[in-house]
């Protein structure tokens, strides 16, 4: 996901940065989950005593999770209302639903991208949940604990006139792409596939935004928009109240195509939270939490059924 928008700067960036935060939180009176019996995306969760017993006493004693997000980044957080703090989104419910089940509150903070891991460093939060991809690269500084995988989707027409499927489908027709993403990567990638099969080549139509790809979908123009999964699923819920599009499902790439996982970044200095989070999630996922969070914002195929960690291998 932030892969392809918005790179984390890493090292040199991280070390830099650590010495010029302070230690200090978030914004605790931030309402956050309430501990004990929540409802979120219509599932109730409970305090698990264990998973409560098991979190670092420091949390315990606060009674928070410090956590930093970049806010909006569709569906996984958003403001409810322009101008207002309060927040919404994939990451914020997963966050109460996890802080529910911890028997803790999960305090969001916005944070700037590339200032979220010198955050976690300097012991400003947490833990970090921002839709961030789970990478070796990344796994040197934090542990990731994986709840979701998204890669490139195919937003189509409502009703999906063109009997869209999978990217062979789109061999000899128009398709529409943000330029210079890694949608347009892909699809110049799979023109020897489309060759091979003697379909004749997408007709790649670039364009300087991804609204102006899906205004040409509306008009007829291409028979699909590429772009990230999690966009083309919340675009087809939300549009026109959801009448305008439909995403093509490969059932081939449930996630998207080259998915790669997203996971809740912890420092590695509290192995404790992240196996704490960690085995909160699985019962999330156990019982179809997550599964009802992801398809409120109109993108559960990319849920995992396992809570990994550290699961990004080149």
């Amino acid at each position: 996901m932030r892969v392809a928008y918005r790179r984390l700067v890493f090292l040199a960036a991280a070390t830099a940065a650590v010495t010029a935060l302070t230690a200090c939180g978030g914004d605790e009176s931030d309402p956050g989950a309430a501990a004990g019996p929540t409802t979120v995306a219509g599932a109730e969760i409970s305090q698990d005593a264990e998973l409560h017993g098991a979190l670092p006493d420091r949390i315990k004693k606060a009674g928070t999770v410090r956590v930093a997000t970049d806010v909006p980044y569709a569906p996984f957080e958003m403001f409810v209302k322009e101008g207002r703090p309060e927040l919404t989104g994939l990451d914020y419910d997963l966050g109460q639903a996890l802080g529910a089940k911890l028997g803790v509150r999960f305090v969001f903070t916005p944070q700037k991208f590339d200032g979220i891991i010198p955050g976690i460093q300097a012991g400003k939060f947490d833990v970090a949940m921002s839709a961030i991809t789970d990478t070796e690269e990344r796994q040197q500084i934090l542990d990731f604990v994986d709840y979701s995988q998204s890669g490139s989707g195919l937003l189509v027409a409502e009703g999906n006139p063109e009997k869209v499927t999978t990217l062979d489908d789109l061999c000899g027709k128009p398709v529409g792409v943000q330029a210079a993403t890694n949608q347009f990567d892909l699809l110049k990638a799979h023109q020897a596939e489309c060759r091979k099969a003697g379909k004749g080549e997408i007709a790649v139509r670039t364009f300087p935004k991804d609204s102006d790809a899906q205004l040409a979908l509306r008009a007829g123009k291409v028979v699909a928009d590429v772009l990230t999964k999690p966009a083309a699923g919340w675009t087809a819920k939300t549009a026109d109240g959801g009448k305008a599009f439909d995403v093509a499902e490969d059932p081939a790439a449930t996630g998207g195509y080259n998915a790669s996982p997203n996971g809740i970044a912890v420092s590695k200095k509290t192995p404790q939270l992240t196996d704490a989070i960690q085995r909160a999630l699985q019962q999330l996922m156990d019982d179809g939490t997550v599964k009802k969070i992801c398809d409120k914002y109109g993108v559960g195929s990319i849920a995992l059924a396992e809570a990994t960690k550290n699961a990004a291998v080149s």
